[in-house]
């Protein structure tokens, strides 16, 4: 068998069948969060494991192109507004089906309510799949959303954590923001991360696993208080820390980031474990990555039910790449009620209708057909006939 299986109506069943095939790895068991002998977590070596046979990580391979460069380390979003199309979503039923995602984590409370059979996370930047790898080996060694968070952080966990499953993201947030710094706790999670990121059957040079610590490291140093930076460029005033995307809300003013409840946590560790969240490497307008995807969801039966771009297709258009970026679109299965999901800044061009004050970027929404006939007929003569043309009202 040379890749994953995914049925509609059987996940899992199929799954179940392929691991007691012994055709995928399995699921690895939360390792105990315990300091190292001794009380010193540098003093541990971690040995790097051999890539196991990997249906996971053949499909990596299978859907993923030459990756690219863009300026920026975006290991945070740095769109509050992220948050904005969550009740559009659930009143137009978008549930199901497969999501396609780009960046890091924001995507999570996207595939939280969609509750979509299979998602993929597809970025330019091989940093980006490193970032993912990264976030599955936090949620396999995870067994609640604070547990989670203290390991991301290098945090050190109540022994009570059943008991913060019902808690609140502020009490969450509270409870890494007071929580003591220790050196010991930080290097100990540090060592975890590096000796599972291993088992998931990618070869990982020694590059990627620096990348991987480096991303650990960044989220350790700063905390909560980490935001969006760019390469030789100042940070934006503007921009949210992880803080305030945690405790953003929607619209109707529901929390909607994927820590704000245990049950959405879940979902996406349940999807990270039987390896249903796929990072992929691909440029949205490049030959190969978004065709594969679409290859594959046909093989399976799927459609896309939402495809988040964030602000990329400014980029394509400015580079001349977005008839290509539409072409895949069009490509991809999908029906009447797929959406793509976008991002618009307002220092662009000017204020979008439905920007909400107090935000710097706009969360957009637009059927997929609508997109593709409008492409169809020429009717993108520019970014602001792109974002305002056919969106969908949010509220």
């Amino acid at each position: 068998m040379d890749r994953l299986v995914f049925n509609k109506g059987g996940w899992l069943a199929a799954w179940l069948v392929v691991a007691l095939a012994g055709l995928m790895p399995a699921c690895h068991a939360p390792a105990a969060r315990q300091q190292p002998a001794g009380g010193d977590a540098a003093q541990v070596a971690v040995a790097q494991p051999v890539p196991a046979d990997s249906a996971f990580a053949r499909l990596v391979e299978r859907l993923s192109e030459d990756g690219g460069y863009f300026d920026t380390d975006n290991l945070i979003s740095n769109e509050t507004s992220y948050l904005h199309v969550l009740g559009a979503l659930r009143e137009r039923g978008v549930s199901g089906g497969a999501f396609i995602g780009v960046g890091p984590d924001q995507s999570f409370a996207y595939i939280a309510q969609i509750r979509p059979n299979v998602a993929f996370m597809i970025d330019i930047r091989r940093d980006n799949l490193l970032q993912h790898l990264f976030f599955k080996t936090l949620f396999t060694n995870s067994r609640n959303r604070l547990d989670y968070l203290c390991l991301l952080f290098g945090k050190q966990a109540p022994e009570e954590l059943e008991a913060w499953n019902e808690a609140g993201i502020e009490a969450l947030v509270h409870f890494i923001d007071e929580a003591p710094i220790d050196a010991g706790q930080q290097e100990a999670a540090r060592v975890l991360v590096q000796e599972q990121v291993g088992h998931m059957g990618l070869a990982l040079s020694e590059k990627d696993l620096a990348t991987i610590g480096r991303i650990h490291d960044s989220f350790i140093a700063e905390g909560l208080d980490l935001k969006f930076t760019s390469h030789g460029r100042a940070p934006r005033f503007y921009y949210p820390n992880y803080r305030d995307l945690l405790l953003e809300k929607d619209l109707t003013g529901r929390q909607g980031a994927f820590l704000a409840r245990e049950d959405d946590f879940q979902f996406i560790k349940t999807m990270q474990e039987e390896d249903r969240l796929v990072p992929v490497v691909g440029d949205l307008s490049g030959p190969h990555a978004l065709a594969a995807i679409g290859q594959y969801l046909e093989e399976q039966g799927e459609h896309v039910s939402a495809f988040y771009t964030s602000n990329v297709e400014f980029y394509l258009m400015r580079r001349g790449r977005f008839d290509r970026f539409a072409e895949n679109v069009e490509a991809l299965p999908h029906t009447e009620k797929s959406v793509i999901i976008r991002s618009y800044f307002n220092r662009f061009t000017s204020n979008h209708p439905q920007t909400v004050s107090g935000y710097a970027s706009t969360q957009l929404l637009q059927t997929i057909e609508s997109l593709v006939e409008e492409h169809k007929n020429g009717g993108y003569e520019s970014y602001w006939d792109l974002i305002t043309k056919h969106s969908l009202e949010l509220r």
